[in-house]
């Protein structure tokens, strides 16, 4: 089986580099460890010293030096869009407040599909549609960082979801809580 131990940042990738690409969801993106198939058929065994936060266009680098690319696979997502910029930072605090994983646009926010929170959001005014696509919420990118190490922190409490994985967690987004992972993204606290 080929091993990856290192990653390298979109900005850093060569395309001639490239052997092949996986496509992983945003909660895959940040194992540490466990075994990814690519594209073509081949088995990797992912083992990083620290828990990624790797986006689109990121690459496991196998042991032979080839890059495997990273695909953000679609997920069902909602988009929310607020009145005005004042209206989506409102709606941006109370998806903070519930501790909901947000991908922030110039326009409008991404979460995971809830119909709750979606309920909850249109209620406070805001346009919310169902849609598929790749998910990156704050937190999760590292291109601002030269290393693409942990961006975590704590809550002191558990996240509990429905969706499960092959992977071992192995400190994954470096959020230093527990994962139950669920499909539907419920947290349990709303």
């Amino acid at each position: 089986m080929l091993h990856a131990h290192s990653f390298v940042p979109a900005r850093e990738v060569e395309a001639k580099s490239i052997a092949d690409s996986v496509v992983l969801t945003f909660e895959d993106r940040c194992q540490r460890q466990g075994v990814v198939q690519t594209v073509g058929g081949l088995d990797i065994l992912v083992d990083l010293s620290e828990a990624p936060a790797l986006a689109h266009g990121d690459a496991y680098r196998l042991e032979d030096g080839r890059l495997i690319e990273i695909v953000a696979e679609a997920e069902p997502l909602l988009e929310i869009k607020g009145r005005d910029p004042l209206h989506l930072m409102r709606l941006a605090w109370h998806l903070g407040d519930r501790h909901r994983e947000t991908e922030i646009g110039a326009k409008w926010l991404r979460i995971r599909q809830d119909a709750a929170i979606a309920e909850v959001l249109k209620g406070l005014g805001a346009k919310v549609v169902a849609i598929e696509g790749p998910f990156q919420p704050e937190g999760g990118d590292h291109s601002h960082d030269a290393h693409g190490h942990d961006h975590g922190h704590h809550h002191g409490h558990d996240h509990k979801h429905d969706h499960h994985h092959h992977h071992d967690h192995g400190d994954a987004c470096g959020c230093g809580h527990d994962h139950e992972h669920g499909h539907h993204g419920k947290h349990g606290h709303d």
